[in-house]
């Protein structure tokens, strides 16, 4: 067997045990079958399979991947951001703060402290939307569950179209001059940086730890109530029903998907659930992704907050230019759809 077949047979089988956890699946579907008497062939088995292996799973994966993120996050504390984001201009700013944002492992309720803090230190207002529309929508940790729930194609693809969509978001923003819309307190924030103690690989771990008790802390009820949803999608909801709604034979599946996600509020690892029974019942993926982006950067919790720091003007572009990035992007997904399968 030659080195590129070994090579792939290694991965294949981190991808499945590892990433996938299909031991944890096998070791689920045997603890329904055999011990609850019930068949993952039924509804009430399948949905309680899929409940439990779901909820297991990803947090299993989002401790690790958060330990591992926050650990190296803890080199860069916000003093330290904000002087390396003011050495850069233009686009490669909000590159930056896009990248930044994926680092963050924040909803978007919980970026907004971040956002005002970047703006009143003098970062250009682009910059800090750049960051705003990423930290939410693009995260590390998510790049991993969506490529143990779909495939590693799905998952880069998402990365990349956040990271262009935030990018473009942001610079457009700066484009158009709107630091008069910001609140004055915000612009007025004080401005003066204060280097953070140095810290040990203890103090890092420890930082890495209290992050994971943390998200978690915050994201175990949307967790729980999106697998849950996801399982009864799964196994109750008739595929006919939902294909009727969000199928792709209907021309206004993306513009829903996207209507019925911005009032809710949830992670994006409550809303990888729900895709993943969306997906399961044929949805479109586009239609799909367009409902997660719009569930984590455009729920209605983090818009009255936002209301809170920005006013109405900058409010309502900020909301209209994420809206049709998402748009756009549900419907490119949709058309070439079978680059991804």
């Amino acid at each position: 067997m030659g080195f590129l077949a070994v090579l792939g047979s290694v991965f294949g089988w981190l991808n499945d045990q590892v990433l996938r956890m299909n031991w944890l699946s096998d070791l689920f579907r045997w603890l329904v079958e055999d011990v609850f008497g019930l068949s993952t062939a039924d509804r009430l088995g399948g949905s309680l399979h899929f409940f439990l292996f779901d909820v297991v799973k990803i947090f299993l994966l989002l401790s690790v991947l958060i330990l591992t993120i926050s650990y190296v996050q803890s080199f860069f504390p916000p003093e330290r951001t904000k002087r390396i984001l003011g050495r850069f201009h233009g686009v490669g700013a909000n590159l930056l703060g896009a990248l930044l944002g994926t680092i963050t492992p924040f909803c978007s309720c919980s970026s907004i402290p971040l956002f005002i803090g970047f703006t009143g230190a003098g970062l250009p207002l682009g910059v800090t939307f750049s960051f705003l529309i990423s930290s939410p929508l693009v995260d590390l940790a998510s790049v991993l569950l969506l490529a143990s729930i779909f495939n590693w194609k799905i998952a880069i693809a998402y990365v990349v179209v956040g990271l262009v969509l935030a990018v473009a978001g942001g610079s457009l923003i700066g484009a158009l001059k709107l630091e008069k819309y910001v609140e004055p307190f915000v612009l007025n924030a004080s401005r003066v940086d204060v280097d953070a103690p140095a810290m040990t690989r203890r103090d890092r771990l420890a930082f890495a730890w209290e992050q994971v008790r943390d998200i978690v802390r915050r994201v175990w009820p949307y967790v729980l109530g999106g697998v849950a949803i996801g399982a009864a999608i799964h196994d109750w909801i008739p595929e006919t029903l939902v294909l009727a709604v969000l199928g792709q034979n209907n021309a206004f599946s993306v513009l829903i998907a996207t209507a019925v996600g911005i009032p809710m509020y949830a992670d994006i690892f409550g809303t990888l659930p729900i895709a993943e029974a969306l997906v399961g019942k044929g949805v479109g993926l586009g239609t799909v992704l367009s409902f997660m982006m719009a569930v984590t950067a455009l729920s209605l919790p983090s818009l009255i907050l936002l209301k809170k720091v920005v006013k109405k003007k900058l409010l309502l572009v900020f909301v209209g230019i994420v809206s049709v990035g998402i748009l756009i992007v549900g419907y490119a997904f949709n058309a070439f759809a079978f680059l991804f399968i």
